[in-house]
């Protein structure tokens, strides 16, 4: 049973995006302006976006279940107004149009792109015209998703833990592994690509231009760290409690998002065990682990779907976008004739903005797992039992608090 849950509603260009968010504990401190606004903000950024995103300027506006700056415990909800609304007005009316309304105002698109969810679709909700389907399953949505991750980091936050992320390629160009600073965040959004390697950065933006130049799209892979998790989230004893599948699964739900790994994931596959495990050593500074940690992280934080006390590492696999100025075959589903794929207002690349979602969807899975272990009605109740836990981990391991 999940303790933390959340659903998302709204169309790309409909009037606006709503969010609910259910389970957060009482007695968190909560604002919008200062915790979920910035985080809507850097899912806007990025090189490569869209000129949708010149349009919007995110801003989530609060509900219900807060009061007087504090979590009451019950269901937080929050509406993100789409800007882009006002010339869309006619196209994504929810009423049925005027007899003599032009047919263009109604913005159809009759022919399906692939690699999208409009073919797919259409067959299965018996539409024609795939606008009905690609409004819902834009990226658009994942503007809503991250104002409930916001909540998430900021719960998250009060225990120690902390989610970040950074790109590690984007098209052809991969980023050199480098020592990850302290705030990952503040250093990852200074590069207009999220990349920590500089000169990488620089090679990913020239990719991005000429995929822009020649009317392509790119994509690439993020990665999502968090740190001060203690020993024990999750499970082995069920498939459906195991946290790395958990994991797995809230960010390959991820628009475009094609492929997961954890830790060195594949590439542990190629490699004999004794260059795979992580030794397990005596380390007193782990306190929220026991005393107990590893000489390496190459299972990324999880061993047998239970955390580690170790950074958790959680990469994503962005394919490219699938709107092609220059696009590709499709058919038309109102005669079957052969003609081009439609073309949607899009990114070339937001392989950036795909690790500001990530960091979202880890927090949200990470805050239930939490709440799962450590559940309670208020932010204190909840500390007071991570407390007693670490306590007893200090007693019967080799760690001091």
């Amino acid at each position: 049973m999940r303790r933390l849950t959340f659903h998302t509603a709204g169309e790309s260009h409909g009037r606006g995006l709503t969010a609910l968010l259910e389970g957060v504990p009482a007695g968190l401190l909560l604002t919008m302006e200062r915790d979920v606004d910035p985080e809507l903000a850097r899912r806007q950024g990025g090189y490569g976006r869209g000129r949708r995103m010149q349009i919007e300027s995110d801003r989530a506006e609060l509900l219900s279940g807060v009061r007087l700056g504090e979590t009451l415990g019950s269901p937080i909800s929050m509406v993100i107004w789409n800007r882009d609304w006002e010339n869309w007005t006619v196209a994504m009316s929810h009423t049925a149009p005027e007899e003599d309304v032009n047919p263009k105002a109604l913005k159809p698109h009759y022919l399906p792109r692939p690699g999208h969810a409009d073919l797919v679709g259409a067959l299965k909700y018996d539409r024609r015209d795939v606008r009905d389907i690609l409004e819902r399953a834009s990226a658009r949505e994942t503007a809503a998703r991250v104002a409930c991750g916001a909540v998430a980091k900021c719960l998250l936050r009060e225990f120690g833990i902390e989610v970040g992320s950074h790109v590690t390629s984007i098209g052809p160009v991969a980023a050199q592994a480098l020592d990850l600073p302290q705030d990952l965040n503040a250093a990852a959004d200074e590069s207009p690509v999220r990349c920590l390697d500089e000169e990488a950065a620089g090679r990913m933006m020239a990719e991005i231009d000429a995929a822009k130049e020649r009317g392509d799209t790119l994509g690439g892979v993020f990665e999502v760290i968090a740190t001060g998790l203690p020993v024990g989230l999750g499970s082995y004893v069920s498939w459906d409690r195991k946290l790395d599948g958990r994991l797995a699964a809230a960010v390959m739900s991820i628009q475009a998002v094609k492929g997961v790994e954890l830790g060195f994931g594949f590439d542990q596959a190629l490699r004999p065990g004794s260059e795979v495990h992580d030794a397990i050593v005596r380390d007193e500074e782990k306190a929220r682990s026991g005393g107990i940690g590893r000489a390496s992280n190459r299972a990324g934080g999880l061993e047998g779907g239970v955390t580690t006390g170790e950074p958790l590492v959680v990469r994503g696999a962005m394919k490219p976008i699938s709107t092609l100025r220059k696009p590709l075959d499709s058919v038309d589903l109102r005669d079957g004739s052969a003609g081009d794929a439609a073309v949607e207002r899009s990114d070339v690349c937001a392989v950036p903005a795909a690790g500001v979602v990530g960091e979202a969807m880890v927090a949200l899975v990470l805050a239930d797992a939490m709440l799962e272990k450590f559940g309670g009605d208020s932010v204190g109740e909840i500390r007071r039992n991570l407390d007693g836990y670490l306590d007893h981990l200090a007693e019967r391991g080799f760690g001091t608090r």
